[in-house]
C-alpha cells in the first residue's frame, strides 16, 4: 500500500498526471492574479473595499504558494539542494515579502514588495519553453560570466579613451572617467540616448568606432545563446527517441 507521500507527489511534481496538471494550472492561474492584483494596488486613492478585496486575494495566493513551497520541500529526496535551487530561491521570495514586510512600517523593508515580481519566475517552472532557456543558460554560464567581465573592461576603456577626447571641451559632461561612463554604457550596447555625445573629431571618430563594437557585444550573447538552446532542443529530441525506443521494446509481440 502506497504511503500518502507517494501518493501527493504526482500531483505537486508530475505534470504528466491529470491531478498534476490541475495542480499546474491552479497555481499558474494564481501567479497571474497575484500579478494583476500587485499592479491594481499602485493605483492611487482605490476605495478601501477595494482594498480589502485585494487584501484578501493576497493572503489568499500567499497560502496557496506557502503550502506549494512546503509541500515541495517535504517531497524532496535532498532538501538542501531543493532550497538553493533557482526554483527553490524563487518560490521563497515569492513568499517572504508578505511575511516580512506585514505589520512593519519601515520604508527599508518595504522594498522586499519588489521581490513579489518574481512570482513571473514561478511560472517557468510549469513551462517547457522556459525550462529549456534555463537549461540553456545553465550551459553557457561560465561563457556568459568570462563575456560580462570582458564588457567591463571594454566599458571602462571606452570611458578612459572618450575622457581623453572630450574632456576639456565637454568638462562638464567628460569630467572624469566615472561621469564617461554613462556614455560608455549607452554608446556600446547602441542605444545612445542622446543626451551625451562627442563634439571633437576625435572624439567621434572613437565613437564610430565603439558603436562597431557594440554591434559585436549584442551578437555573440545572442550567438552562445541561440547555439545553446540548438543544443538543448537535440538533447530532448534524443531523450525522447530514447524513450519511444525504450517503451517500443517493453511491448509484448502479438501473436500472428
Amino acid at each position: 500500500m502506497s504511503s500518502f507521500k507517494d501518493r501527493l507527489r504526482p500531483i505537486v511534481t508530475d505534470a504528466s498526471t491529470p491531478a498534476g496538471l490541475a495542480f499546474d494550472v491552479m497555481v499558474q492561474a494564481l501567479i497571474v492574479l497575484s500579478i494583476v492584483t500587485f499592479s491594481v494596488e499602485t493605483i492611487p486613492d482605490l476605495p478601501a473595499n477595494v482594498r480589502r478585496w485585494l487584501f484578501a486575494v493576497e493572503v489568499a495566493t500567499v497560502t496557496v504558494f506557502t503550502v506549494e513551497y512546503l509541500l515541495r520541500f517535504w517531497l524532496a529526496e535532498r532538501k538542501a539542494a531543493f532550497v538553493l535551487s533557482f526554483y527553490g530561491i524563487v518560490d521563497l521570495l515569492a513568499i517572504l515579502p508578505f511575511y516580512v514586510v506585514r505589520g512593519l512600517d519601515l520604508r527599508a523593508i518595504r522594498a522586499f514588495r519588489l521581490f513579489r515580481l518574481l512570482r513571473l519566475f514561478k511560472l517557468a517552472r510549469y513551462s517547457r519553453a522556459m525550462d529549456r532557456f534555463r537549461r540553456a543558460f545553465a550551459d553557457i554560464r561560465t561563457e556568459l560570466s568570462l563575456f560580462a567581465a570582458f564588457c567591463l573592461i571594454v566599458v571602462y576603456l571606452d570611458s578612459v579613451g572618450i575622457y581623453y577626447f572630450e574632456s576639456r571641451a565637454q568638462p562638464d559632461t567628460f569630467g572624469s572617467v566615472f561621469s564617461s561612463m554613462w556614455w560608455a554604457v549607452a554608446t556600446l550596447t547602441t542605444v545612445g540616448y542622446g543626451d551625451v555625445y562627442p563634439v571633437t573629431v576625435g572624439g567621434k571618430v572613437f565613437t564610430t568606432m565603439i558603436l562597431i563594437v557594440g554591434m559585436g557585444v549584442i551578437a555573440i550573447p545572442a550567438g552562445l545563446v541561440a547555439s545553446s538552446l540548438t543544443e538543448v532542443f537535440r538533447e530532448e529530441h534524443e531523450e525522447e527517441e530514447r524513450a519511444e525506443a525504450e517503451e517500443a521494446r517493453g511491448r509484448p509481440e502479438r501473436s500472428t
